[in-house]
């Protein structure tokens, strides 16, 4: 296989994973459930450090197994092949499939708003024609795929950057209606359960920050490279969505961003009026245009490995430059969820889904086939905040919203007999049956 991306590939491909669809809706939600903008940016500062926490243990993982495929290779490998199976069958439903089309049709959205789109144009439309647009560039040549997602992530961060600067500009003068925040009027249970929801919420904005790994395989120095890009990246989308939020919930009033899913465009009308809200828009659109770029580059590379094991069909599997069948299923599954759904029921799945798969894989840092010093090391100090922090926000919101566990619940189910179905399949195939 060759080794083609770097440190700065890479790099730029945990932040594109990363900047999505949640930093720029969730804020607004979480203001409507907490009452306060002072708490929802504590919460996004602990959701910066859990995944913080979250990207050095994915580094520590790649250092005991640098290959291709994510959590299915290190859970596979070091806990059960029925646990590497769930753990792929996750990444192909929901980390992949699902948060290609979120990030496609919210793409759109920002766009071409629904009052702005003319009647012969299909609902989907633009989403679909990315899907397929991404598709083709990491298909054809990997290569270009990879430097076509550097150039539009530099685009990204250049145009957030003018975002952030203008904002600075704005101190100290009355457009800044948000500041100073009230504090929150909820206390105790209530409290925790909310600021546990919105923790998951924002968890979901975060969790991109393991996207390196799943192209291990294709890295020179992979176990030395990985750590680094992963934590680079997250330190600097850490700071970043700090950066952004501040502006989202101190900028406009609050009563007119709680609830509110494009609080991104409604703060930047504050801030600057129409123009800055459509240079805002456009600035929101190119960025989900990367996280689909980053994702069609990742996830196939899940598929690649699971057919090389025999879990998924040998078609699927590299063919010369690229994994380029791969490619076209995970095109194929993006584009069907977009036509069959607009995804607002699968936030908050998405958020608890991938982040108890996350908390799996960081588990296996614990495990003797893995674990290489003692259990009171202080470095299993960062592994086990992450795994704590995450299965104690998503158990606080389970508790309070147990409908949000019934889609994971579904997915483990179907995923068991997936995995039964095809070690049956396998077995009844092998020349010794």
């Amino acid at each position: 296989m060759t080794k083609k991306f770097g440190f700065w590939t890479l790099t730029f491909l945990v932040i594109a994973n990363m900047i999505g669809a949640g930093v720029f809706t969730t804020s607004g939600f979480s203001l409507a459930a907490l009452g306060s903008a002072n708490v929802v940016l504590a919460a996004w500062l602990l959701g910066g450090l859990i995944a913080l926490a979250g990207a050095a243990s994915y580094g520590m993982l790649i250092q005991r197994m640098p290959e291709s495929g994510g959590e299915y290779t290190f859970l596979k490998q070091a806990a059960h092949p029925w646990l590497g199976f769930i753990a792929g069958w996750v990444s192909i439903i929901t980390g992949f499939s699902g948060a290609i089309a979120l990030a496609a049709l919210a793409m759109e959205g920002y766009l071409l708003p629904d009052e702005s789109r003319p009647n012969w144009l299909p609902s989907g439309t633009i989403a679909v024609a990315a899907i397929i647009t991404t598709g083709l560039f990491h298909g054809v040549r990997a290569g270009l795929g990879a430097t076509a997602q550097n150039l539009v992530v530099l685009l990204k961060l250049g145009l957030l950057l003018i975002l952030l600067l203008f904002a600075a500009t704005k101190l100290g003068s009355d457009t800044w209606q948000g500041w100073p925040a009230t504090p929150t009027a909820l206390q105790g249970w209530p409290f925790a359960a909310e600021f546990a929801s919105s923790l998951m919420w924002i968890s979901l904005s975060y969790l991109g920050f393991n996207a390196a790994i799943y192209v291990a395989g294709e890295v020179a120095d992979a176990e030395q490279i990985i750590p680094r890009a992963l934590i680079t990246g997250t330190v600097a989308v850490t700071l970043l969505y700090l950066l952004l939020n501040a502006i989202f919930v101190y900028a406009p009033p609050a009563d007119k961003i709680m609830g509110v899913k494009d609080v991104a465009a409604v703060s930047a009308f504050f801030l600057g009026g129409s123009h800055l809200e459509n240079f805002i828009r456009a600035t929101i659109a190119i960025s989900l245009l990367t996280s689909v770029f980053s994702m069609m580059m990742a996830a196939p590379r899940v598929y690649a490995k699971m057919a090389d094991d025999g879990l998924l069909p040998s078609i699927l599997s590299f063919s010369g430059d690229s994994p380029q069948n791969a490619i076209i299923t995970q095109t194929v599954l993006a584009v069907a969820i977009v036509l069959m759904t607009d995804l607002r029921g699968l936030l908050s799945y998405l958020g608890v889904t991938l982040s108890l798969c996350a908390a799996c894989s960081v588990g296996c840092l614990f495990l003797p086939s893995v674990r290489q010093r003692s259990l009171l090391h202080p470095l299993h100090a960062i592994p086990a905040f992450y795994i704590v922090a995450t299965l104690a926000s998503a158990g606080l919101m389970a508790f309070q919203y147990p409908q949000h566990l019934r889609g994971t619940l579904l997915t483990v189910v179907i995923g068991s007999v997936a995995y039964i179905v095809t070690r049956w399949m396998t077995s009844s195939s092998s020349p010794s049956q």
